[in-house]
Formats: structure tokens, sequence, C-alpha cells
């Protein structure tokens, strides 16, 4: 079999490319895999829906909507057997390259104005999506590996009768429609001293670069003054990419809801969540569909910060059913299954 050839397109975003990356790691459990990173930027006067109808219309060439939509020149494009990306931001660039380089092409996300026909697959992790052509819905793709990280095959039913001797919380902070008041804040805080002094448990805190300081100085004074924290991860001075270290450390997890990918990797790396929301906070639609998706399936709980309570959580906690199996593998089992000869010449 030859060298997959792969262009990821990556609109910089975080929360976008991790999907794109997430789908090239399992690909990669079965290919031997190059990958041509192109960090691209949409143009303010070419809207996705405008250069979505130039390549439906088929009138205008692939080359002049990278060109006009994005300012690249077709002639410097690698060659690809494959492109990737995930965002709006991102799919004209996707169709109009696969045209050009006669290369098939994956999407993460939802499609905006173009039929599932201008893509090879479409990974989706909305439940309504599963009976669209070329729709696969998934859990949101990453490259987090579980056996990587040294993640049992099988993690055991935390609660007040077992205990874990770590738990992780991630501390996120006003996003879109999430906005914590202070006294949120502290009361998260209160819950992490009453769950140690109940269970023993301590906690390994991260917090990320939307945690307002009042939150970040409240949970270094809490490190500083009891043995509750083991650990503290300052994003300010310890910046991303730390995420890996709590996720092989410990036993659960608590995350702020406002990060669905916070969320989603935890989920993926067979960890039991508990996701803790503000009083004011609301989804978006799809949003709320891939929350309920992972809710109904018993991967993770949601509680408000609000009605934290030792003995709601232990109930909460004792309902996940943390996932089965690696994610990656399971990925890549499908796209092998929806896109064969994949990297045959």
């Amino acid at each position: 079999m030859a060298k997959l050839e792969v262009l990821l397109l990556s609109d910089s975003r975080p929360g976008h490319y991790h999907l794109a990356e997430g789908v090239i790691a399992a690909l990669a459990r079965g290919h031997e895999v190059g990958v041509e990173r192109l960090e691209i930027v949409r143009r303010r006067m070419a809207p996705t829906r405008l250069l979505a109808a130039m390549l439906a219309s088929r009138a205008v060439p692939p080359a002049t909507v990278l060109r006009l939509g994005y300012g690249i020149d077709a002639r410097k494009l690698a060659p690809a057997d494959l492109v990737v990306s995930a965002g709006g931001d991102t799919i004209a660039a996707n169709v109009a390259a696969a045209r050009l380089l006669g290369a098939r092409n994956v999407f993460c996300g939802t499609l905006r104005k173009l039929a599932p026909e201008s893509f090879s697959l479409i990974v989706s992790s909305y439940a309504r999506h599963e009976a669209l052509p070329r729709h696969l819905v998934a859990l949101k793709p990453n490259k987090m590996d579980p056996e990587a990280l040294g993640r049992p095959a099988s993690t055991p039913r935390f609660g007040p009768d077992r205990p874990p001797r770590l738990a992780g919380l991630l501390i996120g902070g006003d996003s879109g429609l999430f906005h914590y008041a202070p006294a949120e804040w502290d009361r998260l805080l209160d819950f992490v001293r009453e769950l140690s002094a109940a269970w023993g448990t301590r906690w390994l805190v991260s917090t990320s670069r939307r945690t307002p300081g009042y939150a970040v100085d409240a949970a270094l004074r809490l490190a500083d003054a009891t043995a509750v924290v083991a650990e503290l991860i300052d994003y300010r001075t310890a910046g991303p990419g730390t995420l890996p270290a709590i996720f092989g450390a410990a036993d659960i997890i608590v995350c702020t809801e406002d990060s669905s990918t916070m969320i989603s990797e935890a989920v993926s790396v067979r960890l039991p969540v508990v996701a803790v929301s503000p009083a004011r906070h609301a989804f978006k639609p799809e949003e709320a569909e891939y929350r309920e998706l992972m809710r109904s399936r018993s991967w993770c709980r949601y509680l408000p910060i609000a009605e934290l309570s030792v003995a709601r959580f232990g109930t909460s906690l004792g309902e996940i059913r943390p996932l089965e199996g690696n994610h990656i593998e399971q990925l890549a089992a499908e796209l092998d299954r929806r896109l064969p000869g994949l990297g045959q010449r």
C-alpha cells in the first residue's frame, strides 16, 4: 500500500483542527500517512455562502475559488490523496482543493450550502445526520489515545462506595452563551473541598485561556492552603497541551460545561465525566444535540454548579458508563469501510 498523502486545511482554531487531526490519527492506524498542513484564512469579502454557490454551480474554476476566497495560489498546493478539514471557514477550500488535486475529501462538521456529493465523507457528531448520504456520525474525533495515556481497558464505576483517588478539575470560563458569576467559582471550589473531606479525593486542577483571573487566584489559594489539590496547572504559565497528563493520571473528570472539546476528549479516553454549568448558559441547537448524545449513552452527566453536593455528585457519577474500546480504532474501522481503496494507486 502506497503512502497516503493528506492535505490538512486548518483555520487555526483548536476546536476545529483537532477534529481533522483526529481523523488523520485514525487513518494512521492502517496507513503510512504523510501530512501537509496549510493554514488558511477566509477573506471577509468572500462569505462562505458565496464560495459554496460558486462551487455548487461549477461555473467558477476551483482555482479561482481558492484565490478569491483565501488568497491561495492553486499551483502551490502540495499533491495529496485526501483533503481533510473542519470548520465552516474551511469548507469551500476543502472542496476546491480536492477537485484541483483529484483527491478524496473528508469534512468534519455541518454542511453549509454544499451537497453531500461534494465530499467523500462528512464526519458529524449529530444523531439527526445519521440517515444523510455520505455522513458518518461519531464522537467528535481527536488524537487522544487512551492506550498511550495508560488508561485502563475497563473503567470501574466510582462513587461513595468506591471514591476516586484523583479527580481532574478542568476550569474554563465565559464563552459564547456561557457566563460565570464570581460566586459560582467560589461554589465550585467549595465543592472541591467538600468532596475531598467526604471521600479523601485529591484534585488535579487545570485552568484555560478563558479562565478569569479571579478564579485562577482562588484556585491558587486553595492549592497553597490545603492538601486538597495535588497539582495545579496555571494556563498563564503552562500554556496549552497539558490535558494529556491529567487524563493519564485522573480517575474521573469534573469539567466546566463551556468547553465541548474538553468534555468530548475526556469521554473519548474512557474517563467518567461530570460537567458543571453556571446559571447563565445556553446552547446552539446542534451543540445541545451533541451534549444529549453523550448523556443518553451514559458517557457523562451534567450538573448545575448551584446544585453541587457530595450526595448529588455521587449519584450522577454512579450513573456513568464510560466509553468502551478505543475511539481512534473505532473511527479507523469506519473510515476503511466508508473510504475503500484509500492509499492504493
